[in-house]
């Protein structure tokens, strides 16, 4: 329809990110930095699984979005409105984020509603006249019903009994798009790989931010200068792990992909397992803030855990992806991935410094390895024409 930027579109049309779109992410920002904040203030079990709860239901909400202003016009009309009107829910739900599962869950819970029925309620504007996409939509309205609802009932509760109705909340929201099927959707791939090579960099972007506002909070002794730059290495790192090479053969293969195909792979690909990536910076961060803090004791498990398993998480979510996407198992990042894991154990005694030192050490040999061993095959994949790197 004209005027009001509701129209379905598909995956003919070339699409780039639009401001509104960047804009919407900046709230996400946000969620990750209270997330971040949460899980680095309950260096527990308990505040660590609520932390990861709490990134996957809003990275739930995030990827719906994506969804929808892959197929609609975000920058017109009642699609804009509704967009600006969905980022003051989701403020509101990520300033609930430290009291959502305490004296702040009903109003993280109503507020998530929010922004889930919003997004339904747009993509059926968007659907009216298209047939397939309106019988896509309303496959995935019980999941997306169910789990908001649940998470509202979860309000009223306190202890095991509320986690483990999140846990169920989570789960039946993340079968939506398995159970439905993913038929009648629309894509426009390399807008859609584009917005999630965007979410990668401001999670990264995150963690940098928590390495500075650790640092601005103490002594900027030799210990303290020393973890910082380690921890802006590590990040890079990180980013170089999917954006060298990575992102663009994933591109390449969602572009060459056709139908129903084409749908599941971004489904699997990019919903799904960018899922994992996000999570493991996010608990990379909390690593490096408590690093920041006692850089010459040992970490305490937790913390630990957030540090090297933060980083072997964000790996093995590589190997899925590319497994996903090319059929081809990368040995070389699980075995970076498993030696990170072996180093929880050291970290307990190691000096925080040390333990980051080693986290660096394992990441800048993984990607001088890869830079090295496929330095010919990442020429071509990086000069192919049309890549973006």
């Amino acid at each position: 329809m004209e005027g009001d930027g509701i129209a379905a579109g598909g995956g003919e049309v070339e699409k780039r990110v639009t401001p509104l779109e960047l804009f919407f992410d900046l709230v996400f920002v946000f969620a990750l930095t209270q997330v971040t904040g949460l899980v680095s203030a309950q260096p527990t079990w308990q505040g660590l699984g609520q932390g990861v709860l709490l990134l996957g239901v809003l990275w739930w909400a995030w990827t719906a979005y994506a969804w929808l202003t892959n197929t609609v016009d975000p920058e017109e009309g009642l699609v804009r409105l509704s967009l600006l009107g969905a980022m003051a829910a989701m403020l509101v739900a990520s300033l609930a984020v430290p009291g959502a599962f305490g004296e702040d869950a009903l109003l993280f819970a109503v507020a998530y509603a929010v922004v889930r029925i919003a997004h339904l309620g747009l993509y059926g504007l968007a659907g009216r006249g298209d047939p397939e996409l309106t019988g896509a939509i309303l496959r995935l309205v019980p999941a997306t019903t169910v789990g908001s609802g649940l998470l509202l009932v979860a309000a009223f509760l306190d202890g095991p009994a509320q986690g483990a109705l999140w846990v169920v909340a989570f789960a039946v929201d993340l079968s939506g798009p398995l159970l439905g099927g993913i038929r009648g959707w629309r894509l426009s791939a390399g807008h859609f790989a584009e917005r999630h090579g965007l979410i990668i960099i401001i999670a990264l972007g995150e963690s940098i931010v928590a390495v500075g506002v650790g640092a601005a909070e103490l002594d900027l002794d030799a210990g303290v200068v020393i973890a910082a730059v380690l921890g802006i290495a590590v990040a890079a790192a990180l980013w170089w792990a999917y954006f060298d090479v990575v992102a663009l053969v994933a591109e390449r293969r969602l572009r060459e992909a056709t139908g129903v195909a084409q749908l599941a792979m971004a489904r699997d690909s990019y919903s799904y397992l960018h899922l994992p990536m996000v999570a493991g910076i996010v608990l990379v961060a909390v690593g490096l803030k408590k690093t920041l803090a006692h850089v010459g004791d040992p970490l305490e498990l937790v913390p630990a855990v957030a540090l090297c398993g933060g980083v072997a998480m964000y790996l093995v979510a590589h190997v899925l992806f590319r497994l996903r996407n090319v059929r081809t198992l990368s040995r070389r990042r699980l075995v970076a991935a498993g030696a990170l894991l072996a180093l929880i154990p050291v970290a307990l005694a190691l000096p925080a410094l040390g333990t980051l030192a080693a986290v660096t050490a394992v990441c800048a040999g993984l990607i001088g390895y890869e830079a090295i061993r496929f330095a010919e095959a990442r020429r071509q994949v990086r000069h192919a024409p049309g890549a973006t790197a």
